[in-house]
């Protein structure tokens, strides 16, 4: 499936960023004295993990970066900044180099006198390049420095050229995450139900394509009484990958739904699901990347205020010219 989620984990870089870890968060009622301890370990998981996930958004090559999706279709592309490109590209040299479609296959001849890496070892001569649907990941193309970064990434069957860029205005001028109050409630222990090997779930994706996802069960949970159903996704990375929206989508959560990854099931089939360590995904901060949408059985008559709001981009961000947006069907 789209690696839409490759996203979180880290620090702020110094870059003068105003980010502020775990930003207004609404003020919680006094715990009583004999769960003092356990709040305050909570506490300080949450905000271990929300310094490691604004970091991973706004490092150099995070999806704060993303300044281009530009979809390759067979046969040869000029690829630059320049006007005289057929692929335009908002940041980066005059003249990237010429990238090549064949048989399923992305070359790249890069343009002479621009210094170009592939996995950062200087590019040479006409290259074949790696996509993201092997085990090695995509090629690696660096630019300007390497603050520039492209690759090469296959969405329903077609082809695209992924770009980011450190010195993007949504990196620079990064508004910092706002969450929900959450709190120990929205902390809730999950029952994992299994399906028969093989099964696999439609989810549609933002670019309007669908992929078929392996589906190795469901998480069965209740809250306040009340008992709900979340269908998880498998993506290899030894998690449950939950895509959801509740009653707080486009009412204060980002309208097109949430992401939440749970460890495996224990020996037992339990699940722990933290939802205050639900996080948007890359379209909340981007128009340029491709996620997921929360599958029909994952749109819960629930409000999980908890986890992250809905990201408001500075004025400064939406300025980036928005070059080559994806395709309509």
């Amino acid at each position: 499936m789209v690696p839409a989620r490759t996203l979180m984990r880290v620090v702020p870089i110094g870059l003068g960023l105003v980010l502020a870890v775990g930003c207004q968060r609404a003020a919680q009622p006094p715990a009583p004295a004999g769960n003092a301890a356990a709040h305050s370990v909570f506490d300080a998981q949450q905000r271990a993990w929300r310094a490691e996930r604004l970091s991973e958004l706004t490092k150099p090559e995070g999806w704060a970066s993303l300044v281009g999706l530009h979809w390759l279709d067979p046969g040869t592309h000029r690829v630059g900044s320049d006007t005289d490109n057929g692929i335009r590209l908002a940041m980066g040299p005059e003249h990237l180099g010429v990238f090549t479609v064949r048989d399923g296959k992305v070359g790249l001849a890069p343009e002479p006198g621009i210094a170009v890496t592939i996995d950062g070892a200087p590019a040479r001569g006409a290259l074949v390049l790696r996509d993201d649907g092997g085990d090695a990941g995509p090629s690696r193309i660096g630019f300007d420095g390497g603050k520039g970064m492209a690759t090469v990434i296959v969405r329903g069957g077609r082809t695209a050229l992924r770009v980011k860029h450190a010195d993007a205005e949504s990196r620079l001028h990064f508004a910092g995450l706002d969450y929900w109050p959450g709190g120990l409630a929205w902390r809730v222990q999950g029952r994992f139900v299994p399906h028969a090997p093989g099964k696999t779930l439609p989810i549609a994706n933002i670019i309007g394509t669908t992929d078929h996802i392996p589906n190795p069960g469901a998480v069965e949970f209740v809250h306040e009484g009340k008992p709900f159903r979340l269908e998880a996704l498998d993506q290899g990375e030894g998690t449950l990958f939950l895509v959801f929206a509740d009653r707080t989508s486009g009412h204060g959560s980002y309208g097109a739904g949430r992401f939440l990854e749970a460890p495996l099931p224990d020996a037992h089939g339990e699940v722990m699901l933290d939802f205050n360590q639900a996080y948007n995904p890359p379209c909340a901060f981007t128009p340029f990347a491709t996620c997921p949408l929360p599958p029909p059985e994952n749109r819960l008559d629930l409000a999980i205020a908890a986890g992250e709001r809905d990201y408001k981009m500075p004025a400064a961000a939406r300025s980036t010219p928005k070059l080559a947006p994806p395709p309509t069907y």
